[in-house]
């Protein structure tokens, strides 16, 4: 659909004769090429689906993948689809505009599972005024796009026109409850909300008598509970499942991420050769960000978020994603970036570098102490453990370290500043978490309750960042002299296994000593 900002711009001349219409549709070579092969992702969607099925049987289920969005006037940003139709679906890259994936519930009793229906915009023919006119979507402009039986053939499952779109959601909607993921793309949302309108609503919120029942007869926890839970909207449910789901990554989302790691470590050596020349250039952090850019881009999609080349004290601003500053002799870079992949699976590491090939005696204390609480929190990666023991097991390190260090209040030993309610003083210099779940977003399943998320026992199967780090500003004079202005993260990407875990990343070089080692190999190279 054109923008009300394009149809103010659109300014474009057009041909809009007859005879050039007649022209144009004529003298093509047949397409070639044939049907697509099948997707090896289309199998593992499948089985996501499945579970998906299971948990909302009966009920249509309504997936946008979103649609273009302006940058400025006719010009669109790049598209990404929504990460639960990236998931449920096995599209990613910058596909399908405007499409939705619809789980069409199977007639049957008890519920017989869901039939997956991918709705899009297909091909048009070159005998269309899309072909040659339409500058958002026309093959002239855009490239051609695939045929319903060209998706068919790849994903293995039904695909229609978006067209048909409103009359298979319209369809019994008054009695098949019906879900959409509402934050996925607006016009979608609110035509599911006009269809359920339309059919008086009596699918939209179902009958929770029961449960507000329930809630007078159970304790006051209880009760609480139920309240929250009946305050969530079905559409609601639908995000947070969908969010969850991707917690625990199956074989071919694993390699994916191995994928997305190797080009990481790709950029960040090209990135590592090309110091002297960040330094001579002037502004390197912008230096630095290009040249990572571009391998990112060579290897996959691009950067899986915008990448912070924070030198100096820049390192200290958390997410310096200006990255407009200059790099130094002496600085410390602090580089936090990750490749997204095809798929959109993206990793994300951080490593920090002496700019000039070597730590001064002030940069290695901090870098060790922060090295010692990542490996505690790695080592606290284990099925098993909870997800808030890697953060616990890490920032007890921090905390000793500042301890040590004699930055804490006086009186204030590693356990008061370790008390929830009445200490944490230690957040000063590490204000953010540990850890969190990676995959198809960087920080993947965000809608996942606390329950799941930082209650939860950890799986074999699930991605996580191990990312501890110490911040000391140039301004703050609670600090050392020797350590303001610089700011130390190391960051890994960590798979949990049967029995333990997996550092995907830790082919990039952590202590001290074999990251010097890495700069001297790779700046002589």
């Amino acid at each position: 659909m054109t923008s009300e900002e394009q149809k103010k711009s659109e300014n474009r001349p057009r041909p809009t004769t007859d005879e050039f219409r007649a022209f144009v549709a004529r003298g093509w070579a047949p397409r070639s090429g044939g049907r697509p092969a099948r997707a090896e992702v289309a199998e593992y969607a499948a089985q996501r689906r499945a579970v998906v099925s299971a948990q909302f049987p009966g009920e249509r289920l309504v997936v946008p993948a979103g649609g273009l969005k302006v940058r400025s006037n006719d010009c669109d940003y790049v598209f990404r689809p929504h990460s639960a139709f990236a998931h449920l679906s096995g599209l990613g890259s910058d596909r399908e505009p405007d499409a939705v994936l619809v789980l069409e519930p199977k007639a049957g009793p008890g519920g017989a599972g869901h039939e997956a229906v991918l709705y899009f915009r297909p091909l048009a023919g070159r005998d269309t005024e899309e072909f040659f006119g339409d500058a958002r979507y026309g093959e002239f402009w855009v490239g051609a796009r695939p045929t319903i039986e060209d998706v068919e053939a790849e994903l293995g499952i039904t695909a229609r026109h978006i067209d048909e779109l409103r009359d298979a959601l319209a369809k019994d909607a008054g009695v098949t409850r019906l879900r959409v993921l509402r934050e996925a793309d607006p016009q979608v949302t609110a035509l599911v909300d006009e269809v359920r309108h339309e059919s008086g609503g009596s699918a939209i919120d179902g009958d929770r008598s029961d449960t507000a029942a329930d809630a007078t007869a159970t304790s006051e926890t209880g009760a609480a509970a139920v309240a929250d839970e009946e305050q969530k909207s079905p559409d609601d449910e639908l995000a947070t499942f969908l969010s969850t789901l991707r917690m625990v990554k199956d074989a071919w989302e694993v390699e994916q991420m191995r994928s997305a790691i190797e080009g990481t470590q790709r950029g960040f050596e090209a990135v590592i050769g090309d110091l002297p020349e960040a330094v001579r250039r002037g502004r390197g952090e912008r230096w630095v960000e290009g040249v990572f850019g571009l391998h990112a881009r060579h290897h996959g999609n691009g950067v899986g978020y915008d990448s912070i080349c924070a030198s100096g004290d820049h390192a200290n601003t958390l997410h310096w994603i200006k990255n407009t500053g200059e790099v130094r002799e002496g600085d410390l870079l602090l580089l936090d970036a990750g490749v997204e992949v095809d798929s959109l699976y993206t990793a994300d590491v951080t490593r920090t570098l002496p700019v000039s090939g070597t730590f001064t005696d002030a940069q290695r204390e901090i870098y060790d102490a922060v090295f010692a609480a990542q490996e505690a929190g790695i080592a606290a990666a284990r099925p098993g453990n909870r997800f808030s023991d890697i953060h616990d097991a890490a920032i007890r390190v921090i905390a000793e370290h500042l301890h040590k260090w004699g930055l804490l209040p006086e009186g204030v030993d590693v356990e008061g500043t370790l008390d929830k309610e009445h200490g944490q003083y230690h957040r000063r210099w590490m204000v953010h978490g540990t850890s969190h779940h990676l995959g198809i977003d960087v920080h993947d399943c965000a809608l996942a309750t606390r329950e799941d998320y930082m209650d939860a026992e950890l799986k074999p199967g699930m991605i996580l960042t191990v990312e501890p780090g110490l911040y000391f500003k140039a301004d703050d004079e609670l600090a050392p002299e020797r350590f303001r202005g610089n700011g130390v993260r190391i960051e890994d990407d960590v798979l949990i296994t049967e029995d333990g875990n997996v550092n995907l990343s830790a082919s990039m070089p952590r202590t001290s000593g074999e990251v010097e080692a890495w700069i001297r190999e790779v700046q002589s190279r």
